[in-house]
């Protein structure tokens, strides 16, 4: 897929505890945005002192160009799945750049401007699979994003994952676009130019003449 605008540089970062399955949600959102959606994507992570309840994170850098400095350090998009994690990397983001919550684990933001919803509950509950947290994540995110879309990151999601647990992550993918939608809303306001520039380019490209 071309991608559907020009991207100058987009920092996003994942962050919570071990175990949430943060480097494989960063992992598979920079493999779909990179061969997916054409974009050029650098990855760098780093872990707490334990496997397990530690901290943990994950960051990509996404462009349309060439990207000269790959770590992020003025953040456009924050998702922060514990309370540390908000803590500690809340002062990085942008102004006007997006917080996006686990609402049952950041039980003190710190702003009123942010975007939550109940991801572990909701893998608990709707999904029956505590693990499939990150995957409920990833398909809210593509909601969110602009320039993501919705077939072409969950093709790139089923082609990384292994055949016998596709189902039950479609599943959790669908679910987290579902309610990101419901509960969301419209583009945020920081990103409002840059979803009026991907509709330009979706309705230039269909207005233009299929090749034979």
């Amino acid at each position: 897929m071309k991608q559907s605008i020009e991207l100058d540089r987009f920092e996003i970062r994942f962050s919570g505890l071990g175990g949430q399955g943060i480097i494989t949600l960063g992992r598979v959102m920079g493999a779909g945005l990179a061969l997916g959606h054409s974009f050029n994507v650098t990855q760098t992570q780093s872990y707490g002192p334990e496997a397990r309840g530690g901290s943990s994170r994950c960051d990509l850098v996404v462009s349309s160009k060439r990207i000269s400095f790959p770590k992020a350090e003025n953040l456009d998009l924050l998702v922060a799945l514990s309370q540390e994690a908000c803590n500690a990397y809340y002062p990085y983001l942008k102004p006007g750049g997006v917080l996006v919550l686990e609402s049952d684990m950041v039980a003190q933001p710190p702003t009123n401007h942010f975007l939550a919803l109940p991801f572990t509950r909701m893998a608990k509950e709707k999904v029956g699979i505590p693990q499939a947290m990150n995957t409920i994540v990833l398909g809210a995110l593509t909601y969110l994003l602009p320039f993501t879309r919705q077939n072409v990151m969950r093709k790139s999601m089923e082609e990384s994952l292994p055949e016998k647990i596709r189902a039950v992550n479609v599943k959790a993918f669908n679910l987290g676009y579902r309610e990101a939608r419901r509960a969301f809303g419209d583009t945020p306001p920081a990103w409002e130019e840059m979803a009026a520039e991907v509709e330009r380019a979706e309705k230039k490209s269909k207005a233009a003449p299929k090749k034979k």
